[in-house]
């Protein structure tokens, strides 16, 4: 017989501290014993390292694997960015927080067996890092949290809360339970699906809600959880920060923006001077500026193209190696700075843009393979759909964030020397965690007339 429908739903905040044991950032492999029910390993063959070129530098104080999963998450993305574009209009703004997606499906990786594992490790990229094996994964996620969840500044909040909300009736696998709650710090919280599933969606918005300072509400819609629900996974990632160089209300003034050639907008414009990290790259056709908040750790990346450039061509050339190598070249410089203020939320269904990027038995009746999740070793779980939902507005002050996924399983001025920063039409943005370039955020700000 087939096991009871079932529902997943992760959420990520941006700004939230990650709730991990005390003991795991300075565990060692052989001190976790990470066994799911099964591992995958990539049967590539190790690609020979070219002499001619130089080894990469990894960041100071940061583990090789550590390192390689940053890339591995940033890489994903990048293309899931890219995937989504293809779904929007060149005038909408996006907004989501890739961290947060990676994590809800490290977590649901944890239960997967077969090719539907193996999907898992290739389309979120950590088949990339040396030591192949899934379990492994979940180490060196426990080890990127801890990096990234570390208080960076008082005035910071950078917070991940992870959760799972389990049918009373139904026993759970212990082993996939300890690994969920060591790694990930998601303790397992009974509820009953079965007989007041909407009490259930109600309590489970309410911890997402409360996670993400109520910016994120109502994230799983009426009517997605039923009687045939059996387990809903949350995480949730959640940014408050403050600019290490304030803009001063006084300079804020009404500007246009250009959202396209025949659609402009009033907003309110902020004006700064000072010292950023900044590059204008001519062949590329754009300029880039990093802003940092208090701390120094994270920051924003503004990346604008010229004028007249539209803003898909950047996009549809954008991948993590020109990414990098702009970050790379920029140098600290006098730089004139217009940038709106402006609020963004978006949402979306992860489903059909997952599916494109090659994720497709885990949302199939028939080919979905998710036995570690039960206690029995049912195999007759899969993922009916996921949600993500985000918000992000930026001011004078500096910047607040929060994102939400959802992942249902069922059964089956004067100074002539400066640069000029005016971003006076769509931009792509980054939040990132500088130290490693792991992409918490990623979006476009293509409309911030309704600011």
């Amino acid at each position: 017989m087939r096991a009871a429908d079932w529902l997943l739903s992760v959420v990520f905040l941006p700004f939230l501290f990650v709730t991990v044991r005390p003991d795991i950032c300075s565990a060692k492999p052989k001190d976790l014993p990470l066994e799911p029910r099964c591992i995958y390993r990539s049967a590539d063959p190790e690609v020979p390292e070219d002499p001619t070129q130089e080894p990469e530098e990894v960041p100071e104080s940061t583990n090789p694997r550590v390192w390689e999963l940053s890339k591995a998450n940033s890489r994903f993305a990048l293309s899931l960015y890219k995937q989504l574009v293809l779904s929007k209009t060149p005038e909408s703004n996006i907004f989501m927080s890739p961290i947060s997606v990676s994590t809800a499906f490290a977590m649901t990786k944890l239960g997967a067996c077969n090719q539907t594992l193996q999907q898992i490790m290739q389309v979120f990229e950590f088949d990339t890092i040396k030591e192949k094996t899934s379990d492994q994964v979940h180490f060196f996620f426990a080890k990127l949290n801890c990096r990234l969840y570390r208080k960076k500044d008082e005035t910071t909040e950078l917070i991940s809360a992870n959760r799972l909300f389990g049918d009373k009736s139904l026993i759970f696998n212990e082993t996939y339970q300890n690994i969920s709650e060591t790694v990930y710090g998601a303790k397992l919280l009974p509820l009953n699906f079965k007989e007041n599933p909407e009490k259930a969606r109600v309590t489970i918005n309410n911890w997402i809600s409360n996670k993400t300072e109520n910016r994120i509400q109502d994230t799983l819609p009426k009517g997605v959880l039923d009687s045939t629900t059996v387990l809903v996974l949350v995480n949730t990632i959640y940014f408050k920060g403050q600019w290490k160089n304030k803009f001063d209300k006084a300079n804020v003034f009404v500007s246009d923006f250009h959202v396209s050639k025949s659609h402009s907008c009033p907003v309110n414009m902020m004006y700064q001077e000072a010292k950023f990290r900044y590059k204008h790259f001519p062949d590329d056709e754009v300029q880039l500026l990093e802003m940092p908040y208090r701390g120094d750790d994270i920051t924003m990346v503004v990346i604008l193209p010229k004028k007249d450039t539209p803003l898909r061509k950047v996009e549809e050339s954008l991948d993590l190696q020109k990414l990098s190598g702009w970050l790379d070249q920029m140098e600290e410089t006098t730089v004139s700075i217009h940038i709106p203020r402006f609020r963004v939320g978006d949402s979306f269904g992860l489903k059909e843009n997952l599916q494109a990027m090659g994720l497709t038995d885990l949302f199939s009746a028939e080919k979905a393979s998710l036995p570690g999740m039960l206690e029995d070793g049912s195999d007759g779980l899969y993922i009916s759909d996921a949600y993500h939902k985000a918000f992000l507005e930026v001011n004078e002050e500096g910047s607040e964030a929060a994102a939400a996924t959802a992942v249902m399983v069922v059964g089956r001025s004067i100074n002539p020397f400066r640069q000029v920063f005016l971003a006076d039409r769509p931009f792509l943005l980054l939040i990132r965690e500088s130290t490693i370039n792991t992409l918490l955020f990623i979006g476009r700000v293509a409309d911030p007339c309704n600011e």
